[in-house]
């Protein structure tokens, strides 16, 4: 642009020095050249308006390119800062997205640790459990073992054709037990003992006891018996504790007696005998404690030929034969409740009814001072 209006301006200084040039003595023959000069002239202004109308049009057209690609930038950079935006808000989104995936993945880690350790925590008290159970399962079994050792004792030492006199007194006759316990070293005198008893033996009359269902106990039994528990809020257990197992075990010694009946129970009670040696020598034993002849749950001067051991505290506790009476009473009750509750009884409810009326009784019975003469 630059080279074409300087070339412009330099034909435009030219041109006037060859148009307005005249001779200073015109021949004759030259009169038109005048006029052409004019010619020139005109023709020069009009080549000059014309590259000055050209130049115009170029700067107005630069301008107008210069104008529609700043507006082409301006949209171009407009559309960019629009991608931008749109790219933050999905960078924005993803990073949202990323922390609530962190977050829960965190959540998720934390919930299983606590699951394992939860399923941990329940599998060790389950094995605790189990343990324990199996423990109680072989003291049961220990026991029941020693029971039936106890059992085929008695079958062997006493059978039909050979009773045992010690253990059946029932099966002798008056007569016959008069002899037996007769010390007599003649003939005459055994005699004379022989036909007085035959003469002063009279039958006794046999007793039959005539039972009774009680409605209201029998109501109280069999709510219970539809769902066993040891739970001394029900009715049935409720008057049991009140009437029978309070009274059984309620001794002068109030803070033993009650450790005896948790014990009870809880079943964590052991009976022992007594060796016979230690009988004889009473050895330096605690005042709480008694001793072979002093019982420790009534502290009377009694000949204690068992001991107890509450739990597995190892501290014996020497008891009288009627406190042994009462404590095995309030034992056999609780095992048989217990026997009902784990569904080892298989008998009509009738029938389980007057079983425990009966272990009542010998709890009643044991309470008065009532008790076995083998004991």
């Amino acid at each position: 642009m630059r080279r074409g209006q300087t070339h412009l301006e330099e034909g435009s200084q030219k041109q006037p020095a060859v148009g307005y040039w005249k001779p200073l003595m015109p021949s004759k023959g030259s009169k038109e050249e005048p006029e052409t000069g004019c010619q020139d002239a005109g023709t020069g202004g009009e080549s000059q308006s014309a590259e000055q109308c050209n130049v115009s049009r170029l700067r107005s057209s630069s301008v107008e390119i210069r104008e529609k690609g700043s507006e082409f930038l301006k949209e171009e950079l407009h559309k960019a800062q629009k991608e931008l935006k749109l790219k933050d808000k999905e960078c924005e989104r993803l990073s949202k997205v990323r922390e609530q995936l962190e977050q829960e993945l965190e959540e998720l880690t934390a919930s299983l640790f606590e699951e394992a350790h939860k399923m941990v925590r329940e599998a060790n008290t389950k094995q605790a459990a189990s343990e324990k159970q199996l423990k109680e399962a072989r003291g049961k079994i220990d026991m029941l073992q020693a029971e039936v050792t106890a059992l085929k004792t008695l079958v062997i030492t006493s059978t039909p054709s050979s009773p045992n006199w010690e253990l059946h007194p029932q099966l002798q006759s008056p007569s016959k037990a008069v002899f037996r316990k007769g010390h007599a070293r003649n003939k005459s005198t055994s005699s004379a003992i022989f036909t007085a008893a035959s003469h002063n033996a009279t039958p006794e009359p046999v007793s039959r006891e005539c039972k009774e269902v009680d409605s209201v106990l029998f109501a109280e039994f069999q709510s219970w018996k539809e769902s066993p528990t040891l739970d001394k809020s029900c009715s049935f257990l409720d008057r049991i504790y009140r009437e029978d197992v309070g009274p059984c075990l309620d001794f002068s010694k109030q803070e033993l007696s009650e450790l005896v009946r948790a014990a009870v129970e809880q079943n964590t009670l052991t009976i022992e005998p007594v060796a016979s040696q230690a009988l004889s020598v009473v050895k330096g034993s605690a005042e709480d404690c008694g001793g072979p002849k002093k019982c420790a749950l009534s502290g009377l001067p009694r000949t204690c030929k068992h001991r107890i051991m509450l739990g597995d505290s190892g501290n014996y506790y020497y008891i009288s034969p009627s406190c042994r009476a009462r404590i095995t009473a309030a034992c056999n009750f609780f095992t048989y409740i217990r026997y009902i509750q784990q569904g080892l009884v298989r008998q009509d409810v009738e029938l389980m009814f007057w079983e425990v009326m009966r272990l009542r009784r010998e709890m009643s019975l044991a309470k008065l001072g009532f008790y076995p003469n083998e004991i």
